[in-house]
């Protein structure tokens, strides 16, 4: 177990409860474009002090060694930040640096895969893009979260779908797990994403473009921090009634 990423060994991985709990704030997405080598550590650093809560490593490099070594240094830094890591579309190398997780899309390793080769401790999401359908049937084979986007225009996929705030509305309603929001987004995009219901916000350029990173990592989390969530009476009141509609619709 030579990297020291895996401390412990999946020690950080968390039962369904604490997941939901987890999975709320700032999901901070690397790009190996904008953040130089020798500086990666240096910048997750800042971002986690600027309070990502989750951040993932995303490099699409033909370089294992590389990859291996920057993904335990961010397992690393999440671990001491308190901070849930994961790992962008490789499912291998989140067992083999010990991440808390792995997100994949449609085109990548199946779900159930996912699940097998991590444990039920393990968190696991899935990109949804504007398709409801698609993050139900995710929720049903045991996904953590599901993401939805574009929701604006992106410069890290420029030819992503498009999702809008009403799929966010409808999936809060439908849905267990929580939704993340990913596409485009800016710190004065994001107050709409998170008065609909967005559990997660996923950004790249936003944080790791920005001259300061914490700073910039910091607008994202008060959004959450100044958000009135509703009180546990209301949340199993909505949830009934989600349920209800649903056995209608059946």
């Amino acid at each position: 177990m030579g990297l020291r990423g895996k401390l412990e060994d999946g020690a950080s991985r968390m039962n369904a409860v604490s997941k939901t709990h987890a999975l709320k704030g700032l999901y901070a997405i690397t790009d190996s474009r904008l953040i130089p080598d020798h500086q990666f550590s240096a910048k997750v650093a800042a971002a986690l002090r600027g309070g990502a809560r989750i951040v993932q490593y995303r490099d699409k490099r033909d370089s294992p060694a590389l990859r291996r070594k920057l993904a335990a240094d961010l397992v690393y830094l999440c671990r001491e930040h308190g901070a849930i890591s994961i790992i962008n579309d490789d499912v291998e190398l989140a067992a083999e640096v010990g991440a808390d997780g792995v997100h994949i899309g449609k085109d990548d390793a199946a779900l159930s895969a996912a699940r097998a080769r991590l444990g039920q401790g393990a968190v696991i999401g899935m990109s949804c893009y504007n398709r409801l359908e698609l993050a139900l049937d995710a929720e049903r084979q045991s996904a953590d979260y599901a993401a939805f986007g574009a929701f604006f225009p992106s410069r890290t996929k420029p030819n992503a779908v498009f999702a809008d705030l009403d799929l966010l509305r409808e999936a809060k309603e439908k849905m267990n797990i929580p939704v993340c929001a990913i596409g485009g987004i800016t710190a004065e995009r994001a107050q709409a994403l998170v008065e609909v219901g967005a559990d997660m916000l996923a950004v790249i350029s936003d944080v790791f473009a920005a001259d300061d990173i914490e700073a910039a990592a910091r607008r994202f989390a008060q959004l959450f921090n100044n958000h009135q969530e509703p009180d546990s009476k209301s949340r199993s009141t909505d949830a009934v009634q989600a349920k209800n509609r649903r056995k209608s619709a059946a």
